[in-house]
């Protein structure tokens, strides 16, 4: 347990997580800033360009629950400072690097460092601050998280004026270092005297069922829906999905105890927060891209226009939880939704010239609806527990926000990629193979060979034309699809969230909740 903190403690226990929180997100957030001069400097294909960012959310996913198992066993402090330090390191590492095949490995370290952090950050404001100060707390962990990436964005595009696209593991070593000290110093040391049994078959299950079906996914537009390299992806990825399901419900000491999803709060903070990053990474990975290869804006001026975001989440993320308590989660949380669905309507006006009060507008209206619905779904998520699941019940709102950010990045930048190559490829027709397959490949691969494309004659020219209107289109086409899922989203939590007054939590004396949920937390 962790001993009672002063005010004072309490605030600088928020500050350093609220720290190491922000350098969990800005590493996916942040580097898409970067891919542009990634992509050029590395040569990685689109694909790769993928992997890159989803190794080091796929690993995240993977370890996520155990790591928050880890925590709550053998103490969150030591399982933080392990964590920073991992992330640390790998980040160093890729500062000297080139290769694609060796950033995507350094990036699933990465992720692993992160997997360890995000979970105990919000374990640490849970079992740190008493519960009439916790929901402000989470509140501030919410819009750090959300609030914490276009901040990234900002810092990394501002690295790049300067800089190489590598400066963006720098940034990543000096939070490490930061958030580091500021834990050895200043986060108590806590753990659960009775704390569950470690699973590692079960986080096996996880890992495989996160990776096989990404990875599906993402090789898909590349491989062919119906290659055996795809088809085997998701093959592994659903069954490993149900092994892990069986097995946990056999356990007298699961790792996440799937009958927790009929408890309403738990079950719709989850599946809220996972489509809410489907939609917000899918969205960043996206729109970074068509504002700097199709607006032609540099890295920093293209970070500089998503601030519309952040200003509008924050403040509505801090003052969600009163409005939930007033109207209940089932209204909040749909309402939510609909915004982000509705600033993503707005977004698929943008054309290849940049109207940037559509795009402002668009991003506001996105914001406003991350803001509230996330704190919300978060408090209802670690209100579903008993405090000593808090840190498996942290685990499972970050692998809810990260598996929606794979999810997002892998099926909009797959349904990116393969709208950009059928509209790109009647434009490629007559060009050398070569240069075909490395337009049809990539928007990066245009916009970097636009001079030596146009020794190819007229065609060759007016290439980036017709690659940037292929983007266009297939970020359309992406945003649309994200549109569906949040509408989707927005129905089921209108018929799943709890109503006001309603109990979200484990005190809860319905007869929807398990009975055998909570009997090895108490």
């Amino acid at each position: 347990m962790t001993p009672e903190l002063t005010k004072g403690r309490r605030t600088l226990v928020l500050a350093v997580v609220a720290l190491a929180l922000m350098m969990v997100v800005s590493a996916v957030s942040g580097l898409n800033v970067a891919l542009p001069d990634l992509s050029a400097a590395t040569g990685a294909s689109q694909t790769q360009v993928i992997w890159i960012v989803d190794a080091y959310t796929l690993v995240f996913v993977g370890f996520l629950l155990p790591a928050g198992a880890v925590g709550d066993r053998y103490g969150r402090k030591g399982t933080l400072a392990a964590g920073l330090t991992v992330f640390g390191a790998a980040a160093a590492a890729a500062l000297f690097v080139s290769s694609p095949g060796t950033l995507i490995a350094l990036r699933g370290a990465m992720g692993l460092g992160a997997a360890a952090v995000m979970p105990t950050t919000l374990s640490i404001i849970t079992t740190s601050f008493p519960p009439a100060e916790r929901g402000r707390a989470v509140g501030v962990w919410v819009g750090v998280a959300g609030g914490g990436a276009v901040l990234g964005l900002l810092a990394s595009g501002a690295l790049l004026e300067f800089f190489a696209w590598n400066s963006f593991f720098g940034l990543n070593v000096v939070l490490a270092v930061v958030a580091l000290i500021g834990t050895l110093l200043f986060i108590p040391a806590s753990r659960d005297a009775d704390a569950p049994r470690l699973d590692p078959l079960g986080g096996l299950f996880s890992l495989l069922a996160a990776v096989g079906i990404v990875f599906g996914i993402v090789e898909g537009p590349d491989r062919g829906w119906g290659d055996a390299l795809t088809v085997t992806g998701f093959v592994v990825g659903a069954l490993a999905l149900a092994a892990f399901i069986g097995w946990e419900l056999r356990r007298a000491e699961p790792l996440l105890d799937v009958r927790l999803f009929r408890l309403k709060g738990f079950g719709a903070g989850s599946g809220v927060i996972t489509i809410q990053f489907f939609g917000s990474f899918g969205l960043f990975f996206i729109i970074l891209q068509y504002l700097q290869y199709v607006a032609n804006l540099s890295p920093f001026r293209a970070a500089i226009a998503l601030l519309p975001l952040p200003m509008f989440l924050v403040p509505t993320a801090r003052n969600a939880p009163k409005v939930a308590a007033r109207v209940g989660a089932n209204r909040v949380l749909p309402l939510g939704l609909l915004l982000s669905a509705s600033g993503l309507a707005v977004m698929t006006t943008l054309g290849t010239h940049l109207v940037y009060w559509h795009l402002a507008v668009g991003l506001a209206l996105f914001g406003a609806g991350m803001g509230l619905a996330g704190t919300p779904a978060t408090t209802a998520i670690v209100s579903s527990l008993p405090p000593a699941k808090q840190g498996v019940g942290s685990a499972m709102n970050d692998l809810s926000r990260e598996l929606g950010s794979a999810l997002g990045i892998a099926v909009l930048g797959s349904t990116l990629s393969a709208t950009y190559r059928s509209h790109i490829t009647a434009a490629t027709a007559g060009l050398p193979p070569r240069a075909a397959t490395g337009a049809q490949s990539s928007i990066a691969f245009v916009k970097n060979a636009s001079g030596r494309l146009a020794e190819y004659g007229p065609k060759g020219r007016h290439l980036l034309d017709s690659a940037q209107s292929s983007f266009v289109d297939a970020a359309h086409a992406a945003f649309l699809t994200a549109i569906v899922v949040l509408l989707a989203g927005a129905v089921f939590a209108a018929i799943r969230a709890p109503h006001k007054g309603e109990s979200v939590g484990a005190e809860s004396s319905s007869p929807e909740v398990p009975e055998g949920a909570y009997v090895r937390a108490r």
